[in-house]
């Protein structure tokens, strides 16, 4: 029984340690689910004791028949992490009010040292087999997973020895006013195997036109995607030695750019004017350069599936370079110097090598399974300015933690698993100077010659989790978990108000996650809940100061609560529905005052109805609601930072798709089906000049794929 088993996970690990040999197992009524982020390996959902979303192939393609944003499909289908700010950033969309870790096959992509929220966008969703959101601060990936995580499963070759592609052509364009709306987006793919070699290429190309509100105005500019090129090319090859062993190399360019002639026209939550865009005005130009992120990925993985009896290993190697460049701001002017504001990027090198080790044993009813080994990353990151100031200065982190993970699974339903992991991180920062910035030519804040050091991080973390499934109709969870987490040091950086980096309060916040749940499964009914309470005795959030215009840390303590909801029902093989929901809220105790927009946000609910009213049709329909939440009173008659109110609103969106025959078909989706006409919760909470920008009015997305 143990070789059998043995076995079986050996080779799906041997096929992809990301679970890529497990693309075609999607949800149903026969196969079992798999999900492998939540502790680096294969397993069964069903031994998870946590709460662990999964959106499969299926699952995406209907979302991406109405938009081919991340974040608009990830509110939709994850519980628990925020609504989409309709925008190129993810500023706000925290999961359980904290910062997630953005994972390609389970290799790292966020920037937690400067983090630009721009981390979901780091691939084309036509990339991506399957989607794995595990939530919660945990100890199995460290810093940066505060929390959660988000591992982008790519897709795999085909073992059929037939070539396998796909060709797909559309236009997105606005149905309120047409104008310059149209946009178009080409992606190709193709995969298959020859003897022991495989490969996968996926090629897309989206020039987008003007995004238009419900009253047909352009929308803001600020993380715009209006006139934005977005372009993102992938590889994945493969060999398989013998039986045993595998290699893969994995290369993933993404860039996005917004190109645009427009100005805006700047409103504020104070006012109640939205901002919107123009042409700008004969004789004068947008100010900077386009804005947007790039992103290059290079993975090396090397996979043993009998290195040792009963033991497995996989050994990933990757390189990472990031230049993501912001809107110009005038938040960043210094007009002694010359400077009108500026613009600002944020360039990391990462480097970094993984070693998993995985042993599993079997003791008459008992089975363990041992998961250890060590984590390598050289992180250097920096955010200057276009014009050649420096803001953050270069901070060049070594990080070394080991880890070991344990789970026991005794009689096939109870499980428990426990495990630890110890950081190391050394963080060095030579001797800078802060920026002078000024709102005014009269308000600026002063420049410091900061001494540079190096901070060294020591944190021990610990995981424990039990399961029962005890019945189909009530399997209960609960499990506690700890993250260590010192997101942001270059903004703690760049407001530095001491003169020695040493003073500045940097310390790693070490997070403390406790959450209890259940899944019940009776005849076609999947449901699950779950209830969750997160402390950290450090905050990592910042707080804008408007006298200056910078930013300041926050480093009190927090306490983060909420809960979530999910209900499944399969009424028949051609109509399933599933609704969600979830509800966070979050105090800094210290001063027992509710935590802002850019950590919590407002109460989502959604709906999604797929619908096969015959073989060669479908039809999904996507509704979701975003409730209040109005925490915070005025200051001097204005609301400040990220404290604005939030009313709430609701968003309708339809898709379909017909197989015109065996290889072509036709789809259409209609985003913002009735034109609601809102702002989005970010658009509201976030109270700094330009951000309130009106959600996308009625979109349409029509196009053809052609299946090889």
């Amino acid at each position: 029984m143990l070789k059998t088993r043995l076995s079986l996970l050996a080779l799906l690990i041997a096929q992809s340690a990301s679970a890529e040999t497990l693309q075609e197992k999607v949800i149903n009524d026969n196969v079992e689910r798999i999900v492998v982020t939540g502790s680096r390996i294969v397993e069964s959902i069903d031994e998870v004791p946590a709460t662990i979303t999964i959106i499969n192939r299926q699952q995406i393609e209907a979302q991406l028949k109405v938009s081919p944003e991340l974040q608009s499909l990830l509110a939709a289908l994850v519980p628990g992490l925020a609504p989409s700010t309709g925008s190129s950033s993810n500023s706000g969309q925290t999961l359980r009010g904290r910062s997630p870790l953005v994972m390609i096959d389970g290799v790292p992509q966020s920037t937690p040292l400067r983090n630009g929220s721009l981390g979901i966008r780091t691939l084309d969703a036509s990339t991506i087999e399957r989607i794995e959101v595990i939530k919660g601060a945990t100890s199995i990936y460290g810093n940066g997973a505060a929390g959660g995580i988000i591992n982008y499963i790519t897709k795999k070759a085909n073992n059929s020895g037939k070539v396998n592609g796909h060709f797909s052509l559309s236009s997105r364009f606005s149905a309120v006013k047409f104008e310059d709306s149209a946009g178009q987006r080409l992606e190709a793919s193709i995969n298959g195997t020859i003897d022991k070699f495989s490969y996968v290429l996926n090629a897309s190309y989206e020039e987008n036109g003007v995004q238009r509100d419900a009253e047909g105005d352009v929308q803001g500019l600020i993380y715009g995607l209006s006139d934005a090129k977005v372009q993102n090319y992938f590889s994945k090859f493969g060999y398989q030695f013998d039986d045993d062993k595998s290699l893969q190399l994995t290369y993933n360019h993404y860039r996005s750019e917004q190109q645009s002639d427009l100005v805006d026209v700047t409103g504020s939550v104070n006012s109640g004017e939205k901002t919107y865009a123009i042409t700008a005005p004969a004789g004068t130009k947008p100010l900077g350069v386009p804005q947007g992120p790039k992103n290059d990925n290079f993975m090396v993985k090397y996979t043993d599936e009998a290195l040792f009896d009963n033991t497995q290993i996989v050994i990933d190697a990757y390189a990472q370079k990031i230049d993501n460049i912001f809107f110009f701001s005038a938040s960043l002017a210094n007009p002694s110097e010359g400077y009108s504001g500026g613009q600002s990027l944020i360039k990391s090198d990462k480097k970094g090598l993984r070693v998993t080790l995985n042993s599993q044993f079997e003791w008459d009813n008992l089975e363990g399974t041992f998961i250890y080994g060590i984590d390598a990353l050289n992180d250097v990151t920096s955010q200057p300015l276009v014009d050649g100031r420096k803001w953050v200065p270069e901070m060049d982190m070594e990080n070394l933690a080991g880890f070991f993970q344990s789970k026991w699974v005794y009689n096939d339903d109870l499980i428990i698993k426990a495990g630890i992991r110890r950081e190391e991180i050394d963080l060095a920062v030579d001797d800078y100077s802060t920026l002078k910035l000024c709102v005014s030519a009269d308000t600026c804040s002063i420049p410091l010659d900061v001494t540079g050091d190096t901070l060294n991080y020591r944190a021990t973390t610990y995981n424990l989790g039990i399961r029962y499934n005890i019945m189909a109709s009530f399997q209960p969870f609960a499990n506690y978990s700890q993250g260590a987490d010192i997101s942001d040091i270059g903004r703690l950086l760049r407001t530095a108000t001491v003169t020695d980096i040493s003073l500045i309060q940097t310390q790693a916040s070490i997070i403390d996650n406790y959450e209890i749940g259940f899944i019940s499964d009776i005849d076609n009914l999947h449901f699950e809940f779950s209830a969750y309470r997160s402390t950290s005795e450090l905050g990592t959030t910042n707080e804008y100061d408007p006298n200056t215009g910078v930013y300041l840390p926050v480093r009190a303590p927090q306490e983060i609560y909420g809960y979530e909801a999910l209900a499944h029902y399969k009424f028949n093989s051609e109509l399933n529905v599933t609704a969600t929901y979830a509800w966070v809220e979050g105090k800094d105790t210290a001063n027992d005052i509710y935590l802002g927009a850019q950590q919590i946000s407002a109460p989502k609910g959604t709906i999604n109805i797929n619908w096969q009213p015959m073989d060669n049709a479908n039809v999904a329909v996507t509704y979701l609601y975003v409730g209040d939440r109005k925490k915070f009173d005025q200051v001097d008659g204005q609301y400040v930072g990220d404290k604005g109110p939030v009313d709430s609103y609701h968003i309708v969106n339809l898709s379909g798709s017909y197989n015109l025959s065996d290889d072509w078909s036709g789809f259409i989706g209609i985003e913002n089906l009735f034109n609601q006409d809102y702002f989005p919760a970010k658009s509201q909470a976030y109270t700094y000049n330009g951000y309130n920008v009106k959600g996308l009015g009625t979109t349409v997305n029509m196009g053809i794929n052609y299946q090889f």
